[in-house]
């Protein structure tokens, strides 16, 4: 029998896709499952299910049979056999997510479920009903367990500009970049530059590349 159903979930597609694919994460949040065992691409554990008078725990596997992160569709395999004799299940489930909106995803999911045993006498109509009860508790429990997540860390402020290094050859004035000059030549040019370039003003003065092993003189402004 097939079984369809619709829900929304309120994160982007590729959030949605991460989410809905891990296993292991939302296990939880499907009433009566249980996972036991992860073994590679292939989960195992068990489900219990009531239909009308009848308690059923399906002892089985899942498996994706597709994965497609591009199309955002999987399909999901799997089966069990009832603990207590009453019957074996297996269902093919396909899901396919759409974006909605930057923030909201559709998630459409298709059910082929095949059961035999007691519970098969209930038939389709029961069985739609459970199936919905069931989605229904899981969306709940995955709207919560999405809430809880924690909020994205909030984009960092970017540096601040860091003043241009001084390049030999360069003349600064005094005024810009903490007065800093940087020349190139023997010690006597260098302060003969200055006197010319400033008008004696006493400045911090970046030697580069002179003759006498690139000696810096260091003079402190006048108060």
């Amino acid at each position: 029998m097939d079984l369809n159903h619709e829900f929304e979930v309120p994160v982007t597609v590729d959030e949605a896709w991460k989410i809905l694919t891990d296993v292991e994460r939302i296990a939880p949040c499907l009433p009566g499952a249980e996972l036991q065992e992860i073994e590679g691409d292939t989960y195992r554990g068990v489900v219990k299910v009531k239909v009308g008078p009848i308690q059923a725990q399906f002892k089985g596997q899942a498996s994706f049979v597709e994965r497609d992160d591009a199309a955002h569709k999987a399909v999901l395999r799997g089966e069990g056999r009832d603990t207590g004799g009453k019957g074996n299940a297996s269902a093919l489930i396909t899901a396919q997510l759409t974006g909605i909106t930057s923030g909201s995803t559709k998630v459409e999911v298709t059910t082929d479920l095949s059961i035999t045993g007691k519970i098969a006498q209930f038939g389709r109509g029961a069985m739609a009903d459970i199936s919905d009860k069931i989605l229904g508790q899981f969306v709940e429990n995955l709207n919560t367990l999405i809430a809880s997540q924690p909020a994205a860390p909030a984009a960092e402020a970017p540096a601040a500009a860091q003043p241009a290094a001084a390049v030999p050859g360069q003349h600064r004035h005094p005024a810009d970049a903490g007065a800093t000059v940087a020349v190139s030549g023997t010690r006597a040019a260098v302060l003969e530059e200055l006197k010319a370039e400033l008008g004696g003003e006493r400045v911090v003065v970046l030697a580069c590349n002179l003759s006498d092993a690139a000696a810096v003189e260091k003079l402190v402004p006048e108060a």
